[in-house]
């Protein structure tokens, strides 16, 4: 009887994944606060200076084209952080005492693949889950693991896979990925 069982459980065993819980930086990843990365759209407001105020895309390389000052890193920064970094250099030589806000415009998109209605890529709003994300992306299809997902999510320039399950919160620019379940 035992070894009747064994191809049984060879073959389950080979029907599992590799992909291992999301690490602890991983999880502390939804907590920190918001970087920006390319994609991602801003409305940056110099105050009183029309001409300097408008909408900035975060380019492939992670900069923004500022006028007057040129290239501006951006990924990888908050908005405080690249707030103080165009004030800085705006008052290196061009305005007295610059007074930079910045807004988010348009988050980077996540991602929806696997067993769901329509994958493909969808907008990001803040406080969306994965199970918010698959809702958009058509639901669940019926072969679809509905208790956990994959989650792919860049950090500090490495890339990270877990698994969480479909309440955890996603990041702009996650691919959420749900596998087909086995009965």
């Amino acid at each position: 009887m035992i070894l009747a069982l064994t191809p049984v459980a060879a073959g389950l065993a080979a029907c599992s994944t590799t992909t291992k819980p999301a690490s602890k930086p991983f999880r502390e990843a939804a907590v920190q606060p918001y970087r920006l990365d390319s994609g991602d759209r801003l409305r940056i407001t110099v105050f009183e200076q029309p001409g300097l105020s408008n909408t900035y895309a975060v380019d492939q390389a992670g900069y923004i084209a500022f006028p007057l000052i040129g290239q501006v890193a951006a990924r990888g920064e908050t908005l405080p952080a690249l707030e103080g970094a165009i004030a800085a250099r705006l008052k290196q030589g061009y305005l007295r005492d610059p007074d930079v806000t910045i807004e988010m415009d348009r988050y980077r998109p996540v991602f929806v693949m696997g067993e769901v209605g329509r994958p493909g890529q969808y907008s990001y709003v803040p406080g969306m889950t994965a199970q918010n994300a698959i809702a958009i992306a058509g639901g669940f299809t019926p072969r679809g693991n509905q208790k956990d997902v994959d989650v792919t999510r860049r950090i500090n320039g490495r890339v990270f896979t877990g698994r969480t399950e479909i309440t955890s919160p996603v990041l702009a620019g996650d691919t959420i990925h749900v596998r087909e379940r086995l009965f």
